[in-house]
């Protein structure tokens, strides 16, 4: 009783300010019809009711006049507290306020939407709906989590706080239903002001909004079954966007008000916004004003749906996802029309941009195990002091090295072990069709700022795409060592070599080419980053890549040579390892780490084979436990099992935290995972941390020294690259590598001709059948014969240019290849058994190179 007493009271109050009593000679200093009376907004008003309230000031009694209204109020507001069934006279009433509903709640919906069904008039829903959703403020103050108005909630909060001051209480849960009924700006300024009504608002923390999101879906699903109420959404979002855009671009609104979050929050929800008829104008404009959310605002969203599920997430994927390929599919992009001048396009990036970090967030995540920074850093190029004569800056300092968001966020790409939705769903097939590469790189280094860059948001783009984008990088910087040295010799009058010139013999390769590079890492690591030109010793070839493919390939077998014993091979997984008890110093392995970045420089693939945690440690994150796996299933196996064991580990087991290894002679080796090992058992207790101990010495501890100074070694080469920002681990590894599918019915698909034969020659058509009969190896060996490589680039036999050019008639002679540009060079034997005969000689024993 007394509660509802209080509430009574304050509604007198409220009613009082803003209508007042109806006597025009009232002389209350608080009445709204008193002469002199400031008129003051809604929500000034409630905390006003609040004050009065509190102070018992006077309050006059209803004007003959004005009694209706007042009862009519009251009425009205008991009928939707007690949930009464309205009569007819009631729903015409309450249908005559809908005009004055500028804010919802899912109960008012709900009301509106049963009055409405009743009348099976759904217009009145429908103005509703378009003017709350058409409203920033309205929407804004919609779906909020407090609601203190209902019975079950004022039930509640009577439990939770019958230790407090009961009166007090209830004037804030009075005010707060005041404001909600009657304010549509109410609960952003008690939040943003810190007014009494602020202790029905529960505080909320840094990653949570006041939209009750799961109200707002249960609204949509119930609404959005209706087309007319449909459209009513549709049509108000288009009315929206434009002033949300202007308001965040021109009017800072979301530092004056955090909640402005929640319209873009609501908004989200509408599972039919990927549906066409929103495709056209309402999503774009959209995303265009999503777009423009402060840097702190799409950290705040992307840690709201970082706690989604995958399929919440999924939707919000393809929602920007099919607006982009919408507008990729239905304009005609080329070099004059970028796809980097679409608005929408560009919008629907960045929009994808933070649910990518929600996806990201909301996976698997290890942001601990990071590795820790080179202790010296690699020498600058004594070239600096030219350029500053020549008034240039260092290169390769624009553009981004981590997206700001990235670091708002407090993690990185590389810290997620398992997103929430696959990365590869991220990736717009359609928009990399059309991407011109050059220009988009060219904004990426020069015009960041002016001009969009997909290389910015690299999760859209394909590992095809982004390895143009590296190629570019990699030959603008090749061609401005070029100009540097040209600059050079001019300054100093000497002749300096403008590439980087290895001349090598076949029989000493390791020799020749590691003491070379050693010489130029210790004297002037700039030249790493020249042009990669390699001489046989005794051979006519001339180096336009093929060369250097070779030069590769040799001195990576001569160097994980098990016999060398830099590296270890498992037999089990194929696989090489670090040899933590190697003889060889650190300078050797910083030399193989220089061989591996001018592969990927000079754009070579390797026939490396490490585990995918040696890529993940060249990123920066450690290996552990579940890095194991694959670097070492059998040790994996074993610790697993242990984590599992169910019986007593200390006394089944007996191990303790000493663990032993042996050496290249077999002898063991002893190591303490903590101080005094082999007095610690392992339990129940600990063994989790001896797990975590045991896979921290296998990958990290014991090889710390030689991968040290191997990711020393590749740093020299790309450490002013790109490729960090750019590529994920897995990818690193096909950058690398390459692609171990070899599909040669794409590489047919793709093969040009030249010389006279064409796709339908008999000699191609037979070379094709024979090439098809081959095995496994057999292919492998045509593909190095050809290429200069037996492994496929990154996308796959599909993106090797290879041309077939005819080499004369019949003849006895071999088929020949020009590896630097993938020729082969095939007579027109007289049969398709002499032609297999020919080019299994050929491919067999191809070895060295020589002049045609």
């Amino acid at each position: 009783m007394k509660r509802a007493a209080a509430k009574h009271l304050i509604e007198r109050y409220y009613h009082q300010l803003t209508e007042g009593c109806g006597n025009e000679s009232c002389s209350n200093s608080w009445c709204a019809s008193s002469v002199g009376f400031s008129r003051m907004d809604n929500n000034a008003a409630a905390v006003k009711a609040l004050e009065l309230y509190k102070v018992n000031s006077k309050l006059c009694d209803p004007h003959p006049s004005k009694k209706g209204t007042a009862s009519a109020y009251l009425e009205s507001s008991n009928s939707a507290c007690s949930n009464r069934k309205l009569n007819h006279k009631d729903v015409n009433s309450v249908r005559d306020n809908f005009k004055d509903v500028n804010y919802l709640t899912e109960e008012k919906v709900y009301e509106i939407l049963d009055i409405c069904g009743e009348k099976e008039d759904y217009s009145p829903l429908i103005r509703v709906i378009g003017r709350v959703f058409s409203s920033a403020e309205g929407l804004v103050q919609s779906f909020r989590k407090s609601k203190p108005h209902t019975k079950e909630e004022l039930k509640s909060l009577q439990g939770k706080d019958e230790d407090k001051d009961e009166d007090e209480k209830e004037t804030a849960v009075c005010s707060a239903t005041a404001m909600e009924e009657d304010s549509p700006t109410s609960s952003s300024s008690r939040l943003g002001e810190g007014s009494s009504g602020d202790n029905d608002v529960p505080k909320l923390a840094p990653d949570e909004v006041s939209v009750d999101i799961e109200a707002v879906r249960r609204v949509y699903e119930r609404l959005l079954s209706n087309e007319k109420i449909e459209a009513a959404f549709l049509n108000a979002l288009v009315y929206l966007s434009p002033n949300v855009e202007c308001d965040l671009t021109y009017h800072n609104v979301y530092s004056r008000d955090p909640n402005y979050l929640n319209l873009f929050v609501i908004v989200m929800e509408n599972s039919n916004l990927h549906s066409p008829e929103y495709l056209e104008i309402a999503l774009p404009q959209f995303c265009k004003a999503m777009s423009k959310l402060p840097l702190a605002a799409q950290a705040k969203l992307a840690r709201l749906w970082s706690h989604y599920s995958a399929e919440q997430i999924r939707r919000m994927i393809e929602t920007f996802q099919q607006l982009i390929t919408y507008k990729v599919i239905s304009n005609e992009f080329n070099s004059r029309n970028l796809v980097n001048d679409d608005d929408a396009v560009v919008a629907a990036t960045k929009c994808l941009k933070i649910i990518y970090y929600a996806n990201v967030l909301g996976g698997d995540l290890d942001v601990e195990h990071n590795e820790e920074e080179d202790e010296e850093p690699i020498p600058e190029s004594s070239e600096l002091t030219l350029q500053e004569l020549l008034g240039e800056e260092r290169r390769n300092k624009k553009g981004p090295r981590v997206d700001p968001l990235e670091t708002e966020l407090g993690i990185r790409t590389n810290d997620c072990r398992r997103p929430l939705v696959p990365f590869e769903e991220f990736v717009n097939e359609p928009l990399n069709e059309v991407l011109e590469m050059d220009k988009d790189y060219t904004f990426f280094k020069v015009e960041t700022e002016n001009k969009f860059s997909f290389m910015t948001c690299p999760f859209i783009l394909n590992a095809v795409t982004k390895n143009l984008g590296l190629y570019y990088d990699n030959r603008i910087r090749m061609y401005s060592e070029r100009r540097i040295t040209v600059l050079y010799s001019l300054v100093q009058g000497q002749q300096l070599n403008p590439y980087l010139r290895l001349k090598v013999r076949r029989d000493h390769i390791i020799d020749d080419a590691l003491v070379r590079l050693e010489m130029i890492a210790m004297e002037n690591p700039a030249d790493l980053k020249k042009q990669l030109y390699v001489e046989f010793e005794g051979e006519q070839g001339v180096d336009e890549g093929g060369v250097s493919k070779e030069f590769f390939q040799l001195v990576v077998e001569e160097i994980f040579n098990p016999d060398i014993g830099m590296f270890t091979y498992d037999e089990g997984t194929k696989l090489f390892w670090f040899n933590p008890s190697s003889f060889e110093n650190e300078g050797q392995y910083t030399l193989i780490g220089i061989v591996l970045g001018l592969a990927i420089y000079n754009n070579c693939i390797l026939d490396v084979h490490f585990p995918m945690v040696v890529y993940r440690k060249l990123m920066g994150k450690k290996g552990t436990f579940r890095d194991l796996a694959d670097a070492n299933p059998v040790l994996y196996q074993s610790l697993k099992e242990l984590l599992e064991y169910e019986g007593s580990v200390e006394e089944d087991m007996m191990i303790t935290f000493q663990i032993s290894q042996t050496d290249l002679f077999g002898n063991p080796l002893m190591y303490d995972l903590r101080e005094n090992g082999d007095k610690i058992p392992v339990t129940n207790e600990n063994r989790k941390e001896f797990v975590a101990q045991y896979a921290d010495y296998m990958l990290n501890k014991s090889v710390e020294k030689q991968f040290k100074a191997f990711r020393r070694g590749f740093h020299m080469v790309t450490n002013e690259s790109p490729l960090k920002y750019l590529f994920r681990p897995e990818e690193i590894e096909l950058l690398i590598c390459g692609s171990r599918n070899l599909d040669f019915l794409a590489l047919e698909e793709t093969t040009e001709y030249d010389g006279g034969y064409n796709r339908d020659s008999r000699i191609i058509k037979e070379f094709w059948e024979t090439l098809h009969s081959f095995g496994e190896e057999q292919k492998r060996l045509f593909l190095q014969f050809t290429t200069g490589t037996d492994r496929a680039p990154v996308g796959g036999l599909g993106k090797l240019k290879m041309i077939i050019a005819k080499n004369g008639p019949d003849t006895d002679r071999l088929p020949t290849s020009h590896t630097c540009f993938n020729v082969l060079l095939l007579p027109e034997y007289s049969n398709k058994e002499k032609l297999r005969e020919r080019l299994l000689k050929a491919i067999t024993y191809a070895k060295g190179f020589g002049m045609l």
